[in-house]
C-alpha cells in the first residue's frame, strides 16, 4: 500500500479540517487520535473517498508514513505534547520531523527541539492562526525550528496556507522556539484587537443609545475602509444574528464574560520579562479578567455611583461617531506597534533573526488579525527594517498626527460618560508616553534612591555615570537654612 507523505494526529475540528485542507492540496495524509472511534467517525464523515489513511496505535501511524515522517501534532499543549512524542518515539528513525502546531509556550518549544535534536530528530514549532475556516481553507502558519527540516515540509505548508497577492501566507520565522513564540505574540495583539472592538461597541451602544442593527451597519461602513478586517467583519455579521427564540439580538442575550486561553497571559509575562510595554494588551488582559466578575460588578452597580449623563445625542452624537473611528484605527495601529516591538525583543534576545515585514505579510491572509492594516506595516518595514517602533513610521505618524484630536475627543467622552475604555485610553497613553522627551520618572528615581539608594544619573554630568546622594542630609541642610 503507498505511504502517506504527511501525518497527523489530534482530530480535533483544527485537526480535521487541516487534515482536509492538506489532502486536497494533493499530500496523501494518515491521521491518529488518541480515541480510536474519533478516527473511525471522522473517516465516516467527513474522510470517505479522500487519500486519507486511517490508524488506530501509534505503530501503525508511523509505519503508514514515508520517511523522513512528517508528524503534525494537533494535541492540547504542555504535557499532552510530551506524552505524545514520548509514545511516537519508538517508532521513528533518525531524521523523522515532528511539527507541533498546537499552541505551546516557545520555552517548551526550545527545550523539546533541542531534546529531539539530540536524539536525532526534528522539531517543527509551527504556530497555526485562522480557527476552523483557516484550517480548511487556508490558515496563516509561523513555522520555527531546524532550517533544512523545514525546507522538507515546506511545499506542504506553502499549498495548504492562505494565499495572497505576494504569496502564501507563511515563511520560516527562524530557529527553536521563533514560531510558536511569533503566534504568541499575535494572539497577544489579537486579544488587544478584540478589547478595542468591544469597547467601541460599548460607547456606541451604551454612549449612543445604539441597536445592535445600527451598530452592524457602521461595522460594515468602516469594514469597507481603512479598518477593514477580518476582526471588524465577523463583529457586523454577529450584531446581525437574531435570536429565533426571543426575536432579539442574540448578542444582547450574551453574558458578559470572556474566556482565556493563557497565550494573551504570555504575551504579557514575557514582555514584562524582556522589558517591553504592551498596555493594550496587558488592558485587553484586564479587561476579561473584569468581565469574569460578573457577580461582583452586579453588586458594585448598586452602590457605586457614576455621572449623571450616560449618553451624547443630536449633533454631539454624529461627531462622536467618527471620533470612534479613528480613535479604533490609531489604537490599533498601537497594539500592532507594542507587538511587534514585543517580536523584535524576542528574536534579538533568542538571536532569531525574525523578519518583521515578512511577519505583516503572512498575516494578511487567513489568520485571525488579518486587516487591511497589515499592508501598510508590512510596507513600513521594507522602507527601514531597522524601524524601532511603527508610529516613527512616516505614514503611521502623519495618521496619528491628524488625527490624534478625534482620538482624544473619543477617550475622554467615554471617561465622562462612565464608560470603561481601559485599551482605548492605555494605547492613547501609549502614544503620549513614546512621543514625550521628558516623563516624570526622574522623581521615580529620585524616591528609589532616597529609600534605597538605587542611584541616578544627572541630565547636567552625564560624565559622572550612576551616583548616590544622602538625600536625608541634603533635606536636613535645606531645613536648617531656613
Amino acid at each position: 500500500m503507498a505511504k502517506a507523505q504527511i501525518g497527523l494526529i489530534g482530530l480535533g475540528v483544527m485537526g480535521e479540517n487541516l487534515a482536509l485542507n492538506i489532502e486536497r492540496h494533493g499530500f496523501p495524509i494518515a491521521v491518529y487520535n488518541r480515541t480510536a472511534s474519533k478516527v473511525d467517525d471522522f473517516m465516516r464523515e467527513r474522510g470517505q473517498g479522500k487519500n486519507i489513511i486511517p490508524c488506530h496505535d501509534d505503530k501503525s501511524f508511523c509505519e503508514a508514513l514515508e520517511t523522513p515522517r512528517k508528524i503534525i501534532l494537533l494535541v492540547k499543549a504542555g504535557t499532552a505534547v510530551d506524552q505524545t512524542i514520548a509514545n511516537l518515539k519508538p517508532y521513528l528513525q533518525k531524521g523523522d520531523i515532528i511539527i507541533d502546531g498546537g499552541n505551546s509556550h516557545f520555552t517548551d518549544t526550545i527545550r523539546r527541539e533541542k531534546e529531539l535534536k539530540e536524539q536525532g530528530f526534528f522539531l517543527i514549532g509551527s504556530g497555526v492562526s485562522g480557527g476552523e475556516e483557516g484550517a480548511l481553507w487556508g490558515p496563516s502558519l509561523m513555522p520555527g525550528g531546524d532550517k533544512d527540516a523545514y525546507e522538507k515540509v515546506r511545499p506542504i505548508w506553502e499549498a495548504c496556507a492562505a494565499q495572497v497577492n505576494d504569496g502564501p501566507c507563511v515563511t520560516y520565522l527562524g530557529p527553536n522556539g521563533a514560531g510558536h513564540y511569533v503566534k504568541m505574540v499575535h494572539n497577544g495583539i489579537e486579544y488587544g484587537d478584540m478589547q478595542l472592538i468591544a469597547e467601541v461597541y460599548d460607547m456606541m451602544h451604551r454612549g449612543l443609545g445604539m441597536k445592535a442593527s445600527e451598530i452592524c451597519e457602521t461595522f460594515e461602513q468602516w469594514n469597507q475602509g481603512i479598518l477593514d478586517s477580518y476582526l471588524i467583519e465577523i463583529t457586523a455579521k454577529v450584531l446581525s444574528v437574531i435570536d429565533p427564540e426571543t426575536n432579539k439580538p442574540l448578542v444582547d442575550l450574551i453574558v458578559d464574560k470572556a474566556g482565556q486561553k493563557g497565550t494573551g497571559k504570555w504575551t504579557g509575562e514575557i514582555a514584562l520579562d524582556l522589558g517591553i510595554a504592551v498596555p493594550t494588551i496587558d488592558a485587553a488582559l484586564t479587561g476579561r479578567i473584569m468581565s469574569s466578575m460578573k457577580d461582583e460588578r452586579v453588586a458594585a452597580a448598586k452602590k457605586l455611583q457614576g455621572p449623571k449623563t450616560t449618553q451624547v445625542s443630536g449633533a454631539e452624537a454624529k461627531e462622536l461617531l467618527k471620533c470612534l473611528q479613528d480613535a479604533l484605527y490609531a489604537s490599533k495601529v498601537c497594539s500592532y506597534a507594542q507587538g511587534m516591538a514585543l517580536i523584535k525583543a524576542g528574536s534579538d534576545e533568542y538571536k532569531w533573526g525574525v523578519n518583521l515585514g515578512e511577519c505583516a505579510r503572512i498575516w494578511k491572509g487567513g489568520c485571525i488579525i488579518r486587516a487591511k492594516l497589515l499592508e501598510q506595516i508590512r510596507a513600513a518595514f521594507q522602507r527601514d527594517p531597522k524601524l524601532p517602533n511603527l508610529l516613527m513610521d512616516v505614514e503611521f505618524s502623519n495618521f496619528l498626527n491628524e488625527h490624534q484630536d478625534n482620538w482624544r475627543q473619543a477617550v475622554a467622552t467615554a471617561i465622562k460618560l462612565g464608560i470603561p475604555v481601559p485599551a482605548l485610553s492605555s494605547s492613547l497613553a501609549y502614544y503620549d508616553s513614546y512621543r514625550s522627551a521628558n516623563l516624570p520618572q526622574n522623581l521615580t528615581q529620585a524616591q528609589r534612591d532616597f529609600f534605597g539608594a538605587h542611584t541616578f544619573e544627572r541630565v547636567d554630568k552625564p560624565e559622572l555615570g550612576f551616583i548616590h546622594v544622602d538625600w536625608p542630609s541634603l533635606v536636613r541642610t535645606k531645613a536648617a537654612k531656613k
